[in-house]
């Protein structure tokens, strides 16, 4: 679709003149503070986004997302950092309001390949409805709303924006303030303002709960006492949108929130956007994203019926990068249920999520090095090696955007899967391989309670032990640094990394299978074995308050990563065994296809009426974990390979996951909703993190490999190693 299009659908019929803002002539705040500080505690919205958008640009510093009926959380100055609770509208005749969060309409995203998005709201009583455009000014740190109002019953409404501040990673000491036209909240770090281009009457701020405009309107209809300061603590802005009534044309609004470091920074963002014009910046805003998707590979075939959802999961990855810290990819930008409580020590301020991970900076990378992108695929792996790297060549478990160390523990895949990335990406400058050589030596030094290959933690975060994917991971990427070490000239590198990769793939079985198990009469992989001997009745608490089992009762379908891998044959008997126990104990059909549980008993999710994870005892069950969309994907690559299944029914199921927003989740309902979740159906997100770019990361890879006929971030170098008759005809990447 042409930008210019893109825009009239994005803008609407609005005019693109931009009011002069002048004072309403109407009652002031009162002066002074208002009462009733600190408010309640802040917290951030629910994790399921139904859109996540921002500019191309690297001026403009700014993230937002979507919740049915509301803008939740804003981004600024960096993918870390979330500044803004929620903005929302509450819409009233002046008796009765309703708030759109409440009323939780339709996201509609016009173009999949532009991060732009509709929302709209219908009163439960069908008296009016409030359609919302959301884009971000490419040219400065400002989130722009085009709002409508149509009055369906024929009478004059009021429209209120709500918006609720929490910069700099917490909400509970800002201040606000009535400057002139213009909202403003700021902390000792940073600003942001709320401007329009009609008058903000009624202006107010007040302290969540106790004095808001929001708590106030939902109360009487109508808003009482104004108040022109507020804080320190958990403010909250709130003024009308001066004659957007729903009548005799009085419909329209634009809004911006500006972002800076000062008031007056945040200020002037938001008025030069304004005069600037919603049109221009939604003109401009699509033109970047359609630009860059050109530079990309064309549609895959096998995407052809999915194209928005493959197209929506590109835009994820590219817009997860930091844009001042290059090569800094989050995991998601959401506070999934605990995560976003007021928790000390585990969400105050919020982390989880928005950090880097090396895990899943590999799938960022690897995703959009297949969709043809590979200057990010390369930022991506300059971050890892030269931002997060410890001199001592280990990479911590998680980091800000800036590299800083977050979490304190370690995962022997996210030291191992760089250096597969380095191998993809051809990359043996001098610089680059110095830190794979790190990398490498740490690996085959590494002592912790067992010497690796044990970790301290696998992939799901929860447990030490020897697991089949975290081995793998290991196993690959010592063969791929020294295939870079063989091609730099360090032969003696590579003869000991080598060695070392064939120690441990000879050693795997004994380490991970077990034959004495109860799930099968055959072997089969476990999810991992806590000391080396797999056929030991060795008790562990899987974790996230599940079960404490035997070992040899607990699978995990992460064993396909030693087949993506390279390592073990499509057609393994242990492999294929395991396939069918992974099946039966962990499967899940859904209307939306099949998918699958982390490992045995998982507790990593709601609770059986919908209640929010949360941090329980071990062996409680209180919570549970549901279905991940990123195992079919894995499951698909393995079919490529194994001649089985249908991989193409695998991506169909993924992209069938996606939200109106084509949103993915991390988790989607298994075959028993919980009770108290309304709508929830088998086969859709949870409130876990979406989008989860891991999700949509594997949707792209997928895609790309049903096309290519094999899974296309194997690496051939590990191939070639262990499965020479599936080696192909070509010595690198």
């Amino acid at each position: 679709m042409p930008a210019a299009r893109f825009t009239a659908l994005v803008a609407g019929s609005a005019t693109a003149a931009v009011l002069l803002i002048t004072p309403q002539a109407a009652a002031q705040p009162a002066p002074g503070p208002a009462p009733g500080a600190p408010g309640a505690p802040a917290t951030w919205t629910d994790a399921d986004k139904h859109g996540f958008g921002t500019s191309r640009t690297r001026e403009s510093e700014v993230w937002f997302t979507l919740r049915p009926g509301q803008l939740s959380e804003v981004y600024y100055p960096d993918l870390s950092t979330p500044a803004l609770r929620d903005l929302e509208f509450v819409v009233t005749d002046g008796t009765a309001a309703e708030h759109t969060a409440a009323t939780a309409g339709a996201t509609n995203a016009p173009d999949a390949r532009v991060p732009a998005y509709e929302q709209t709201d219908r009163s439960a009583t069908g008296g009016w409805e409030l359609t919302r455009r959301y884009v971000t000014d490419p040219a400065r740190s400002t989130v722009l709303v085009d709002v409508a109002l149509t009055s369906l019953d024929g009478r004059p409404y009021r429209v209120y924006a709500i918006a609720d501040p929490g910069l700099s990673n917490g909400g509970n000491d800002d201040r606000a303030a009535v400057v002139g036209p213009d909202l403003v909240a700021s902390d000792d770090r940073a600003a942001l303002a709320l401007s329009a281009d009609v008058p903000l009457a009624e202006a107010t701020v007040g302290h969540l709960g106790t004095s808001d405009a929001r708590t106030d309107l939902l109360a009487d209809g109508a808003l009482g006492a104004t108040y022109a300061q507020a804080g320190p603590g958990n403010v909250v802005l709130g003024a009308r949108l001066d004659g957007v009534t729903g009548v005799d044309g009085a419909r329209s609004a634009r809004l911006a929130l500006g972002f800076g470091a000062d008031a007056a920074a945040a200020t002037a963002a938001a008025r030069d956007s304004l005069a600037a014009g919603f049109d221009a910046a939604a003109d401009a805003y699509a033109r970047g994203w359609l630009d860059y998707l050109a530079g990309l590979d064309d549609l895959p075939d096998s995407a052809a019926d999915i194209a928005d959802e493959y197209w929506a999961s590109v835009v994820v990855n590219a817009a997860s990068e930091d844009k001042r810290n290059p090569g800094a990819f989050i995991a998601s930008p959401s506070m999934p249920w605990v995560w976003g409580q007021e928790v000390p020590d585990l969400s105050s301020p919020s982390e989880g999520y928005h950090l880097v991970w090396s895990r899943d900076l590999y799938q960022h990378a690897t995703a959009l090095l297949a969709a043809g992108d590979r200057d990010a695929a390369g930022r991506a792996l300059d971050f890892i090696l030269q931002r997060q790297q410890r001199p001592d060549g280990s990479v911590p478990q998680n980091s800000d955007v800036y590299g800083t160390q977050a979490w304190d523990d370690l995962q022997l895949d996210e030291v191992a899967l760089p250096l597969v990335l380095a191998w993809q990406l051809d990359r043996t400058d001098a610089a680059t391989f110095e830190r794979v050589r790190r990398g490498a030596e740490f690996l085959l030094g590494y002592a912790g309670d067992h010497p690796a290959p044990w970790s301290s933690q696998e992939r799901w975060e929860n447990q030490s032990g020897y697991s089949p994917a975290t081995i793998g991971a290991q196993i690959a990427g010592l063969v791929c640094a020294a295939d870079l070490a063989r091609r730099v000239g360090d032969p003696a590198a590579a003869d000991r990394w080598l060695a070392t990769a064939r120690d441990w793939a000879a050693r795997l079985d004994s380490w991970t299978v077990t034959t004495t198990g109860p799930l099968s009469p055959e072997p089969y992989y476990l999810r991992l074995s806590k000391d080396g001997d797999p056929n030991a009745p060795t008790a562990y608490n899987v974790g996230d308050g599940g079960a404490t089992l035997d070992q040899r009762a607990v699978v995990d379908p992460s064993f396909l990563e030693l087949v993506r891998l390279g390592i073990k044959p499509a057609d393994d008997p242990v492999v294929v065994n395991t396939v069918a126990v992974v099946d039966r104990e962990l499967g899940v059909d859904t209307p939306n296809g099949q998918f699958w549980h982390r490992f045995t008993d998982d507790g990593y999710g709601e609770d059986a009426e919908g209640g929010p994870w949360r941090v329980t005892e071990p062996d409680t069950q209180a919570t549970a974990g549901r279905a991940w969309p990123i195992f079919a994907g894995e499951r698909g690559e393995y079919e490529l390979l194994s001649g089985t299944g249908d991989p193409a029914a695998r991506l169909r199921a993924i992209a069938a996951t996606a939200n109106d927003g084509h949103m993915i989740a991390e988790q989607v309902w298994d075959d028993a909703p919980p009770s108290g979740e309304p709508g929830a159906a088998p086969g859709t997100g949870t409130r876990s993190a979406t989008p989860l770019t891991w999700s949509h990361a594997q949707l792209i890879r997928l895609a790309r490999s049903i096309d290519a006929g094999a899974p296309v971030e194997r690496p051939a170098a590990v191939v070639c190693e262990f499965l020479p008759d599936e080696c192909p005809d070509r010595e690198g990447p």
